[in-house]
């Protein structure tokens, strides 16, 4: 039974309320004044309030906002006389939902009500499904190492912060899980968060994802578009892949970055924006600097805060807790609850190198949950690559006579070419790195491409 608060001084216009609603299942609650009507607030939690404006005591706008306070989002309907419209307009700057004016009808009063409830109850499921998201966002952060301790230190010191973080490791380390809680932690976390793949954007087409564009401003441009940074105002944007962005497209996201503000293509119209930058790469961008191949001052610009992820074959003692995790979330999503895994397994996987990071160690208990015939996974049940590790690892032992790294760069990425009949995208997953990567050491190589 939904619970209304009514308040009023005058006793006849409480009673008359209460008549009106008492075929509506509503469980009434009263208060004579601004005071009684918090007091009552505190003790009963209604789910909405009814309140004059004009009381003795403590009047309706002081009372508002004491109960704002206590509850920010409970719908607040205002009772106004004639003459005071423009105080109800007032009401709602501090939060009331809405206003009904002396006399009313009673069927009016009515719908006004349940549109309040309704706002309420919606209100309700949003934060309901905040609260869920921003809980299964932690729950993904998964380790207990001194490295994964210092980076949710920073997490937590930065969150409320505006400053720009830039969050470095290898693919797979879980860079955008971080750049998550950052987000979600912050005061911005109500806002939009846009997500940005700056290595699967085509060059032609990235300054118009994000600043978009004006209708004509080239060929198929049928109409305006708004672009990325435009989305995100108020809140937040992950650049994730920052180092796959050539040259002359830094030169703009460095204006962005200084001026808060940008044009569409093709227009003129300058669009001011207030975001949160957070920027994700695999690359060594401070290499790129040294090699010419990334703005110096665009570096600077987004190295305010940067996190550092570790690799997961150096933080070991997380691999454990990794398996734990994946096991019981993939055991439950197909169905094959109960499954184990036996220590000679476990030893295997916390040993092996985990070149991919917490995205291999994931696709790998994921098949094997599938492939398993017993609830208990044991070495037997291992991928090769794992439990042939040892013997693959000495194939890379240095000769004594030395190598010559770019040679054998070069025949690495001919191999790969080959091994995949010049599948540029496959290649660059054999040899770890990005297709952009691949592309940049193939012309530096002279490889023609096939």
């Amino acid at each position: 039974m939904k619970k209304i608060l009514i308040v009023d001084d005058e006793k006849n216009m409480r009673w008359a309320i209460k008549k009106a609603l008492q075929k509506q299942n509503y469980k009434i609650l009263e208060g004579a004044n601004g005071l009684e009507a918090v007091e009552v607030f505190r003790e009963e939690d209604p789910d909405l309030v009814l309140m004059d404006l004009k009381m003795p005591i403590m009047d309706g706008l002081e009372a508002l906002t004491e109960i704002k306070e206590i509850n920010r989002e409970i719908p607040v309907i205002m009772i106004t006389a004639h003459g005071t419209v423009e105080s109800a307009i007032e009401a709602m700057k501090l939060g009331a939902l809405d206003y009904i004016s002396k006399p009313f009808d009673v069927e009016e009063l009515k719908v006004v009500i349940e549109k309040a409830l309704h706002v309420g109850a919606l209100q309700e499921e949003i934060n309901f499904l905040r609260e869920e998201l921003e809980k299964n966002t932690g729950k993904t952060i998964i380790g207990n190492s001194p490295e994964i301790k210092e980076i949710l230190g920073i997490v937590e010191r930065v969150a409320n912060t505006p400053a720009t973080v830039l969050i470095l490791g290898e693919s797979g380390t879980g860079k955008e899980v971080i750049a998550n809680a950052i987000h979600y932690s912050s005061q911005r976390c109500q806002k939009p968060y846009i997500k940005v793949n700056c290595g699967a954007i085509p060059e032609n087409l990235i300054e118009s994802e994000l600043f978009g564009h004006e209708k004509g401003a080239f060929t198929g441009a049928s109409a305006r578009k708004i672009g990325k940074f435009e989305k995100a105002h108020g809140g937040t944007i992950l650049l994730d892949e920052i180092g796959e962005l050539d040259l002359p497209m830094q030169v703009k996201l460095l204006r962005v970055l200084q001026e808060k503000e940008f044009e569409r293509v093709g227009g003129s119209e300058k669009v001011k924006v207030d975001i949160r930058v957070i920027a994700a790469t695999n690359r060594d961008l401070y290499k790129m600097v040294q090699e010419e191949r990334f703005r110096e001052d665009l570096y600077y610009r987004l190295n305010v805060i940067p996190i550092e992820i570790p690799p997961l074959r150096e933080r070991k003692g997380d691999i454990p807790l990794l398996i734990n995790y994946f096991l019981e979330k993939f055991s439950n999503e197909v169905g094959r609850k109960n499954m184990k895994i036996d220590e000679a397994a476990r030893e295997k996987m916390v040993n092996y190198h985990w070149r991919g990071n917490i995205r291999e160690l994931e696709n790998v208990i994921e098949r094997m949950i599938i492939l398993a015939q017993d609830n208990i996974i044991t070495k037997k049940n291992l991928p090769y690559e794992i439990g042939e590790e040892e013997k693959r690892e000495l194939s890379y032992s240095l000769p004594k006579e030395g190598v010559n790294i770019e040679e054998l760069e070069r025949e690495l990425i001919l191999q790969a070419l080959e091994r995949t009949e010049y599948n540029q995208t496959r290649a660059a997953q054999l040899l770890g790195m990005t297709r952009h990567t691949l592309l940049y050491r193939m012309d530096k190589h002279e490889i023609k491409k096939k």
